[in-house]
C-alpha cells in the first residue's frame, strides 16, 4: 500500500514538473508562456517602445511626469461639474496688466507738498484764524527758529524832514536806503545781514564812500518762527487756499524744500 503511495506521488511529480516546464504545451497543456520570444510576439508595434531614463526632482528623488490630463474632461473636484477654462499663463499676464493700467488710469492724482513762511509769532495768529477755514488736516505749522538779523542804520534822526534829507544826501554817494521797522524809525537801514560780521563788513565798506552817521545794530534776536505746509495740496485745495493771501502777508505758497 505505502509502495502504491510513494509511486503516485513520484508520477504527480514528474506531472506537474513536465507541465510548469512547458513540455505538455504541445498537447494543449501547460502554463500561457511568459519568456521571450513568446512576450514579444504578443506585443503590438514593439519598435514604437522607447526607454527613456527618470528626471530628477531638487532632492534627489527620481520624479515621474505627470500625465496631461484633455482639457475638456477636467472637473470641479468640489462640485463634479466641468471645471471652468483656465486661460493661458500668457493671457493671464496680459489680463492682469490690463486691469493694472485701467485702475492706475481710474486712481486721482496725488497733489502736491506746498509751503509758505516763516511767520513769527504775531503773524501765525492771524494766519491760524485762516487756516481754520481749510478742511481739518489738511495744513499744518511747523515751528523753525528765525536766525537774529543785523543792520547797518543811520538814526534815530530828529523827524521826517531829516530822514528826507539824510536820504537825498546818501543818494548822492550811491547808496541805496529803506525804511528801518517801527522800533527804529525816524532812521534809515543802508542794508541787513544774517550776521554782525556781514554788517561790520558792509560798515567798512560803506566808510570808504563817505558815510560818516551809519552803525551796526541788531534789529532781531533769535527767535521762534513757524513755516506752513500742506503736505497734499490737490486741485480743491489749492482753490480754498487762495483764501489765504491776507493772511499770509504777501508770501507766496511754493513747492516744499
Amino acid at each position: 500500500m505505502i509502495g502504491r503511495l510513494v509511486i503516485l506521488l513520484l508520477a504527480a511529480n514528474a506531472a506537474w514538473f513536465a507541465w510548469s516546464q512547458g513540455w505538455l504545451r504541445g498537447v494543449g497543456m501547460g502554463p500561457a508562456p511568459t519568456r521571450e520570444p513568446e512576450r514579444l510576439e504578443r506585443q503590438v508595434r514593439p519598435e514604437a517602445l522607447q526607454v527613456r531614463p527618470l528626471q530628477e526632482d531638487a532632492s534627489g528623488t527620481p520624479a515621474s511626469t505627470p500625465a496631461r490630463a484633455p482639457a475638456a474632461a477636467s472637473t470641479d473636484s468640489a462640485t463634479g461639474r466641468p471645471a471652468a477654462d483656465t486661460p493661458a499663463p500668457a493671457e493671464a499676464a496680459a489680463s492682469a496688466a490690463g486691469a493694472s493700467a485701467t485702475q492706475a488710469a481710474a486712481a486721482p492724482s496725488g497733489g502736491a507738498c506746498l509751503q509758505a513762511g516763516v511767520f513769527d509769532d504775531k503773524q501765525v495768529a492771524e494766519l491760524r484764524k485762516a487756516l481754520a477755514k481749510l478742511p481739518e488736516g489738511s495744513w499744518r505749522l511747523d515751528e523753525v527758529q528765525l536766525p537774529g538779523r543785523w543792520m547797518v542804520y543811520v538814526g534815530k534822526l530828529a523827524d521826517a524832514s531829516a530822514v528826507a534829507a539824510k536820504r537825498a544826501e546818501l543818494r548822492a554817494l550811491g547808496v541805496d536806503t529803506d525804511r528801518p521797522g517801527a522800533g527804529l524809525e525816524p532812521g534809515l537801514s543802508l542794508g541787513r545781514f544774517a550776521n554782525e560780521d556781514a554788517a561790520d563788513r558792509a560798515l567798512a565798506d560803506l566808510g570808504r564812500k563817505g558815510v560818516r552817521t551809519a552803525r551796526v545794530v541788531q534789529e532781531r534776536r533769535d527767535v521762534p518762527g513757524y513755516r506752513l505746509r500742506l503736505p497734499n495740496a490737490d486741485d480743491a485745495l489749492r482753490q480754498q487756499a487762495r483764501g489765504l493771501r491776507g493772511a499770509l502777508g504777501g508770501r507766496e505758497l511754493r513747492d516744499c524744500d
